[in-house]
């Protein structure tokens, strides 16, 4: 990934990667009419950039691995990630697709304008939730913030499309959490306070993910994609498929997930 370019004139131009479309980042509102940032788009432009680095392996691979991969970017909001990748990667490699998953009607509308104005050709928009959509195929899969148990139905989403790739950035896990307050054991203790509870569930849900997708054959790696001035919610989930399972990997997922009484609802076997 190129470093950031050298300070210019304007305000932003040191905070953008050579070949960004600046008129790209102002439909997007992350650049001002003018180029310029304020205190939100820097720290939006900041996330998105460095797990666009951090995703840059998998696309890379998927391009080297078949002719017209797809990136399918779940829960895509207003698609900020899938049109940065395809901007980034995607366009300048001439092939490959975006596919962006988004279940409300207006913002699906407006991205669409957004790539019919940015001449991007090969990005597609389905409208629906994320655990009703089905596309043709997916090689890689994205979900930035998808909330709570948003994240679990893009993993059933990239094991239902036997994605390669996976990146996921959870946000808001609640489920585990509501039921770690009825479940009792010689390790309440950790979760007794709701404080607690929440920071625990969330830590929890995260490391069955990486268990349950470990378990369907991939090889997980957990990090942090921005600092946490950026964000609290910056744990990244990467998954690169290599067999189709892991019977110890699953004995893990079951062993904790009866040990502590919860789990996410989702992912069961």
């Amino acid at each position: 990934m190129p470093p950031p370019r050298d300070k210019r004139k304007s305000p932003s131009a040191s905070e953008l990667w050579p070949g960004q479309s600046v008129p790209l980042l102002q439909a997007l509102h992350i650049l001002t009419p003018n180029g310029g940032l304020n205190a939100d788009s820097r720290r939006k432009l900041k996330q998105v950039q460095h797990l666009a680095q951090l995703i840059r392996p998998a696309i890379a691979a998927a391009l080297a691995e078949t002719s017209g991969p797809v990136l399918a970017d779940l829960g895509a909001g207003k698609s900020y990630l899938g049109f940065i990748l395809y901007d980034l990667y995607l366009g300048p490699a001439g092939r490959g697709r975006v596919a962006a998953v988004e279940p409300r009607p207006e913002l699906i509308a407006t991205a669409r304008k957004i790539a019919a104005g940015s001449g991007f050709g090969r990005m597609d928009f389905a409208e629906g939730r994320i655990a009703d959509v089905t596309l043709p195929r997916a090689d890689i899969v994205t979900a930035l913030h998808a909330c709570d148990t948003a994240t679990d139905e893009a993993i059933l989403f990239a094991l239902r499309h036997e994605a390669k790739h996976v990146a996921l950035v959870p946000c808001c896990q609640a489920e585990v959490a509501r039921e770690l307050e009825a479940a009792k054991g010689p390790l309440a203790q950790l979760w007794r306070h709701p404080l607690h509870r929440r920071q625990f569930g969330a830590h929890l849900t995260n490391v069955l993910r990486g268990l349950f997708l470990e378990a369907h054959g991939y090889k997980v790696r957990v990090t942090e994609f921005t600092g946490f001035e950026h964000t609290q919610k910056n744990e990244l989930i990467l998954a690169e498929r290599h067999q189709r399972s892991n019977p110890r990997a699953r004995a893990e997922f079951e062993k904790l997930a009866e040990q502590v009484g919860a789990a996410p609802s989702r992912l069961s076997f």
